[in-house]
């Protein structure tokens, strides 16, 4: 061999070619960095330094549960035709392995670890990939979720796969059984997640500036209405009771029935049931969305 380990190196950070082209490209030319740039050239191996540098808007929202581990991320590429390539998707899934087994919950650690016991990085694994399919990819967000008392259930929507899709969601809860009845119940929850995109559980968590905002804009409204101020109060706090009901997982009417709020769905539930289902939080990834 007329080439080290430090040569395919070097001719992948001034390449951004997969390990097995620059590989490839150093046999054909006996070791010589410039001329193996060259052959990577001549033999249309376009590089990933070139392709990093263009938006990748689509891709894919991945989702997997093992036991008390889940993990939900967006993984992104320039097309939905790429998104759809098998090999883009055992990426996907192979990425959300590696942080369920390794418990890695940000993108830093992610990118320096062994991805699916290869003994090869993430990082150089998403390389390959990139020269490969031949546009670029980016893994842009994770959330890690682990806990030994609480359930996990899942949901993805306008999936592609059985962990792949445009939107998902994880939801944690409590209950003192997973039965059949809690399974079905905490995907309806998910899938109500997913249509609906709540800013927060309940009214208390809610961002109280996004609230004051809603105010004055209803304030704004209706300044010229020459209501009395006592009046004008009333309706400002009806219309925020309102906006209560729209961004409050807890207050939002449930997408399945159409007519009853989700806390009273819940509710009625553990009663049919003798249950004490509980949401302790939820987590939604929109494509695209930050």
């Amino acid at each position: 061999m007329t080439f080290t380990a430090a040569d395919i190196k070097t001719l992948r950070d001034k390449t951004g070619a997969g390990m097995m082209d620059c590989k490839k490209a150093l046999s054909e030319t006996n070791g010589n960095i410039e001329s193996a740039i060259e052959w990577l050239r001549k033999n249309g191996i376009n590089t990933a330094q070139k392709k990093s540098s263009r938006s990748a808007s689509d891709g894919l929202i991945n989702v997997n549960i093992d036991g008390s581990t889940g993990v939900i991320l967006e993984i992104n590429a320039e097309t939905d035709f790429v998104a759809r390539n098998e090999n883009f998707q055992k990426f996907c899934d192979g990425i959300s392995k590696t942080c369920i087994d390794k418990k890695i919950d940000n993108l830093e650690d992610l990118l320096i670890a062994e991805f699916c016991d290869t003994k090869r990085i993430v990082k150089d694994e998403l390389t390959d990939l990139i020269a490969k399919l031949g546009e670029n990819i980016v893994v842009k967000k994770l959330k890690l979720i682990s806990t030994e008392n609480l359930f996990l259930q899942k949901y993805v929507h306008n999936a592609i796969s059985e962990s792949c899709g445009k939107i998902g969601v994880m939801l944690t809860f409590s209950c003192k059984k997973f039965d059949e009845n809690v399974k079905e119940f905490s995907k309806q929850i998910c899938m109500h997640v997913a249509a609906t995109d709540p800013k927060s559980m309940t009214i208390d968590k809610l961002n109280k500036e996004l609230v004051e905002k809603e105010r004055t804009i209803y304030s704004e409204q209706l300044k010229s209405t020459g209501k009395p101020p006592e009046i004008l109060e009333k309706i400002i706090n009806g219309k925020v009771n309102k906006f209560y009901e729209e961004v409050c997982l807890l207050e939002q009417i449930f997408v399945i029935d159409n007519k009853t709020k989700v806390k009273n769905c819940i509710e009625e539930f553990n009663k049919n049931n003798n249950l004490d289902f509980s949401i302790d939080n939820y987590f939604i990834f929109k494509l695209g969305q930050d």
